[in-house]
């Protein structure tokens, strides 16, 4: 599985690389969270690609790695929610606002998608401003990560 948008390239990482990854991780939240999301991949490999890490890199230097996202599991109720972080010293240059935007339109031609959601730390505007530039809007409630945002499908059926 690979999705390409103009610059990037976006792709689920192995178990392996997940278990490096969980390894090598120093924040101990998000290393239970990779650690999460690889029993979710061992637990349910038809829905794989709803809990593996997804690797952001850039088409112009293959393997150089600008950040990762990832679906916290597969649809439930038609929404599915979305986490995604950049790497030290890519920020600031789109790939994420460009990065979502391809996984978006990736999981809305999913079967059983009709939303997908994230949540920010309260005072990343950045991150915030990334979901906003996706279309996404606020909720009006807040999650254990601060506030929540939504982006409903457009397909007419």
């Amino acid at each position: 599985m690979k999705i390409e948008s103009e610059r990037l390239r976006l792709s689920p990482v192995s178990d392996d690389a997940m278990r490096r990854l969980i390894e090598s991780e120093p924040d101990a939240e998000l290393k239970q969270a990779y650690a999460e999301m690889l029993d979710g991949c061992l637990r349910d490999p038809a829905n794989r690609d709803w809990y593996a890490v997804w690797l952001i890199t850039l088409k112009t230097r293959p393997g150089t790695a600008v950040g990762d996202l990832s679906f916290k599991g597969p649809p439930a109720n038609g929404a599915v929610e979305l986490g995604y972080g950049l790497r030290a010293g890519c920020c600031g240059n789109g790939y994420m606002t460009e990065a979502v935007r391809a996984v978006c339109a990736w999981a809305f031609a999913q079967p059983g998608v009709a939303r997908i959601e994230a949540e920010t730390d309260p005072g990343n505007r950045a991150s915030q401003r990334v979901l906003a530039a996706c279309g996404f809007a606020p909720m009006g409630v807040t999650g254990e990560e601060g506030p929540r945002f939504a982006l409903e499908s457009r397909k007419t059926d």
